[in-house]
């Protein structure tokens, strides 16, 4: 059996002269949380759909659980479980018979005492008309079904929209509970602190092409750090030094930041100003995000706040 729950190589995907997928590559190994990462229209969503068998690639290489998702969807789709960005319901069902629908779509039946058990974790009324629930609640009904479902892997596009921070954290603790059982996560999105709270590995996506993948540590090898520091002497000699960018002093504070490979060549040259405090900050995703797309993509407001 292959280690890989999901492989793609060099896919391509065009809808007449824009070009949303230019030679995608992603593989997910199994029982990892993997981050896809990238702005809304980057691709992921037409990733996501290849991989359901909902779209065929122009070209390139897809598999999922081994199989190909455009010759296998049914068997995939008895294996995995799916929740879109923006889930669209049934007017006139319950809550509770949306839920159903969507388990036996798959192929699959809920877990009962599972199904009530999420519904209670994230205060959901099923007994009320999914033309009555805001975009909120339906997202709730999408992932009930899926969390509930006893399903291998999980395409996970932009689960949270709409969630508010109570409901965001009880689907992190989810997260953790599928990889902790040995389960398989595809989590589409372009909240970075979502992405860096639960991811083994990230995805970053640019224009349809695979950017950077890796780790986060592997990831954050890439950018910068930031030192802040108190010194006994004059700092002046480290506004030379190699790898240091954006020296500042203010109120005694020294502040910089540094390239990875420079770092122990800098904490050399603080050790001779006399180091009184010192705190050095790894990158976050943000900045290795806006490092891939600079000025041409703005962080969604709620990026900021999570």
């Amino acid at each position: 059996m292959s280690d890989l729950a999901i492989e793609t190589r060099e896919l391509t995907k065009s809808f007449g002269t824009t070009h949303a997928l230019n030679g995608f590559s992603l593989r997910v190994e199994t029982g990892q949380v993997a981050g896809f990462l990238g702005p809304n229209g980057s691709g992921k969503s037409t990733t996501i759909r290849i991989l359901l068998g909902m779209l065929r690639a122009d070209s390139g290489h897809a598999q999922v659980l081994g199989l190909d998702p455009w010759v296998d969807a049914v068997a995939i789709h008895r294996r995995i479980a799916y929740v879109a960005g923006d889930t669209n319901l049934w007017p006139n069902l319950t809550g509770g018979e949306a839920i159903d629908v969507l388990t036996r779509l798959y192929g699959k039946a809920a877990d009962r005492r599972r199904r009530d058990e999420l519904l209670e974790r994230f205060e959901l009324d099923p007994t009320k008309k999914a033309r009555t629930y805001s975009k909120g609640n339906r997202q709730k009904v999408a992932l009930v079904a899926a969390l509930a479902s006893d399903a291998e892997l999980f395409l996970l596009d932009e689960p949270t929209s709409g969630l508010d921070p109570l409901m965001e954290a009880a689907f992190t603790d989810e997260v953790r509970n599928l990889r902790d059982q040995g389960r398989t996560v595809l989590l589409s999105s372009h909240i970075l602190a979502e992405v860096e709270k639960l991811c083994d590995t990230v995805t970053i996506i640019r224009a349809g092409r695979d950017v950077e993948t890796g780790t986060l540590a592997e990831l954050r090898h890439l950018t910068r750090s930031t030192v802040t520091a108190t010194t006994a002497a004059d700092p002046a000699a480290l506004s030379g030094a190699t790898g240091v960018h954006d020296l500042t002093v203010d109120d005694g504070y020294l502040r910089f930041d540094v390239d990875n490979a420079h770092v122990n060549d800098v904490l050399r040259l603080l050790a001779d100003t006399g180091v009184e405090n010192l705190t050095i900050a790894p990158p976050s995703l943000e900045e290795l995000f806006m490092r891939h797309y600079g000025d041409e993509v703005t962080v969604a407001p709620e990026a900021a706040t999570r």
